[in-house]
């Protein structure tokens, strides 16, 4: 793979100079592969009017996402700062995602907690910024419901996910940067997923057309009962605003914190 004009040379017999001993080194079992670096997504040409970074969404109409597993959590229970890999459908790294958020916040609020999450390109540059105040969980309290914030640059607010009241049902709408509601988000009667996938639909504002879905896929019995490491693919169309796209990729994260994150100790 190429970078920055520097291709990485992989053919061991090129320049036929035989290697070095490795005294005291333990010997490689047969057939061992060694782990390989992540396949980067080639940074594509940024329109006008796009926010630095957020180029790579103009090539794309779907993303995965894939929550790291933390030992920490796995072995001891506690819980961690997420991180995600965010691929495209090549499996090509487009993002990564850390969350920043203190001990205490991660160990007295859990699920429902506030945090921020650091949106970097393949360069290391930080090129989104997700904010989510603490809001009240109550579904009785339509007045404290969840909001989230995204930002790109940082510090320059693009669109918003605002939850909708209902009685039942997961609704959000997804706002631009005025806060005009552009489309909206409908999630299933019960979010729990044994052995299948949750799926959010993505409604035009008058809810008559699907443009595209969240979903939260299955991991396998042991990974789900275990660990609140989730896996999402978010499909949209190709031709929609790249601010809304970073929207719906922010109501990703909303979603996950909201009705996945603490699934283990439910089960």
């Amino acid at each position: 793979m190429a970078s920055n004009g520097n291709a990485i040379d992989l053919q061991p017999t090129k320049n036929n100079v035989p290697p070095a001993p490795n005294y005291g080194q333990v010997p490689v079992p047969p057939g061992y592969v060694p782990p390989q670096a992540p396949v980067m997504m080639p940074v594509p040409q940024r329109p006008p009017g796009c926010p630095p970074g957020l180029e790579y969404l103009t090539q794309i109409d779907q993303l995965l996402v894939h929550q790291k597993v933390e030992l920490a959590e796995v072995i001891l229970g506690w819980e961690t700062n997420n991180k995600y890999l965010v691929k495209n459908i090549l499996g090509q790294q487009v993002f990564y995602v850390a969350e920043e958020n203190n001990c205490c916040n991660r160990l007295f609020c859990g699920p429902m907690r506030s945090f921020v999450l650091h949106v970097q390109d393949n360069m290391g540059q930080e090129v989104m910024t997700l904010l989510r105040p603490y809001r009240c969980s109550a579904c009785c309290c339509p007045c404290c419901l969840q909001e989230l914030e995204v930002q790109a640059p940082p510090g320059t607010p693009i669109g918003y996910v605002v939850q909708n009241w209902h009685p039942f049902l997961p609704k959000f709408t997804i706002q631009n940067e005025r806060r005009e509601g552009v489309l909206k988000i409908k999630g299933p009667f019960c979010a729990c997923n044994c052995c299948s996938d949750v799926n959010f639909e993505i409604l035009s504002m008058d809810e008559t057309a699907n443009v595209g879905r969240i979903c939260k896929q299955w991991t396998g019995m042991l990974r789900e009962a275990f660990t609140d490491a989730d896996n999402f693919g978010i499909k949209f169309p190709m031709d929609l605003d790249v601010k809304i796209k970073a929207a719906l990729f922010g109501a990703c994260f909303l979603i996950d914190f909201m009705y996945f994150e603490n699934n283990q100790n439910n089960k």
